[in-house]
């Protein structure tokens, strides 16, 4: 086993963990997404709109509120996650809702070793890249699974928000930009609920726009467009004030804390 693989293992039993806590969070609430209530965050919908009818795969699905969100808008949905315990759950819930989702556990790099069709949609949001140590590969699967003509969307923290060491409270710049190192946290408890007796451990990397930008371009695929926003839809860093448009920012909104990314499949 090597060093990444080793990581991998660790990061996937903490996603097991994470998995209990969140399905019982305040953040996830799963009764009220039980009772209907979308997952999905105003960024994405608008970038995606109408998906009734469309294939779409979803990489790094958690247990599958945003996979199953989609598919009550009438999208063929495959979700795909690493935890085990997630996938589980994600099966459990479409089962319950009485949905078509479709749910495969695997390391998200390996996608193409287990599912051979492609899709209308690629989807990824919130929280996802900086569990990969390399991104070509990524936009190379991405690029593999995507029909001609097909879609690609992404809605990630931005870079500059993971240059910064959150543990003390108090947001400290510690992590290069573009820093190769891998980084290893543990901490006592998880974004959704910070009082959770569960212990993270998690080996991340942290990717700057131009190596997004790159690898899916060196894949193949035509950038549309990539935009900085100043206002989180999730308040998971310390500080953060509500806007008047409900979304979360930095009290002097020095920099960005979200991007997003379209991109289509040209050839």
């Amino acid at each position: 086993m090597d060093r990444n693989d080793r990581y991998f293992e660790i990061n996937k039993a903490t996603w097991n963990n994470k998995v209990k806590a969140h399905a019982v969070s305040e953040m996830y609430d799963l009764n009220a997404f039980k009772n209907g209530k979308s997952s999905l965050m105003p960024y994405e919908l608008a970038a995606l709109g109408n998906v009734n009818g469309k294939s779409l795969l979803h990489l790094q699905c958690h247990f599958g509120q945003d996979t199953l969100s989609w598919s009550r808008m009438g999208a063929q949905c495959v979700g795909v996650d690493i935890s085990d315990e997630g996938i589980a759950l994600a099966q459990q819930l479409n089962d319950e809702l009485k949905l078509d989702a479709k749910f495969v556990c695997c390391n998200v790099l390996e996608t193409s070793d287990v599912i051979s069709e492609t899709f209308d949609i690629v989807f990824t949001s919130y929280g996802v890249i900086g569990w990969l140590p390399d991104l070509k590969p990524w936009g190379q699967m991405i690029a593999e699974r995507l029909r001609k003509g097909g879609t690609f969307f992404m809605a990630e923290f931005h870079p500059i928000v993971w240059m910064f060491d959150y543990l003390e409270g108090k947001p400290k710049m510690t992590y290069g930009y573009m820093q190769d190192e891998v980084i290893y946290e543990e901490y006592e408890g998880t974004y959704a609920d910070t009082n959770s007796k569960m212990i993270s451990k998690e080996y991340g990397w942290n990717h700057g726009l131009g190596e997004v930008v790159s690898a899916l371009c060196e894949a193949g695929l035509h950038i549309n467009y990539l935009k900085e926003h100043d206002e989180s839809p999730y308040n998971v860093l310390p500080d953060l004030i509500k806007t008047t448009s409900g979304m979360f920012a930095t009290q002097d909104r020095l920099y960005p804390l979200i991007y997003t990314l379209k991109a289509t499949k040209i050839n």
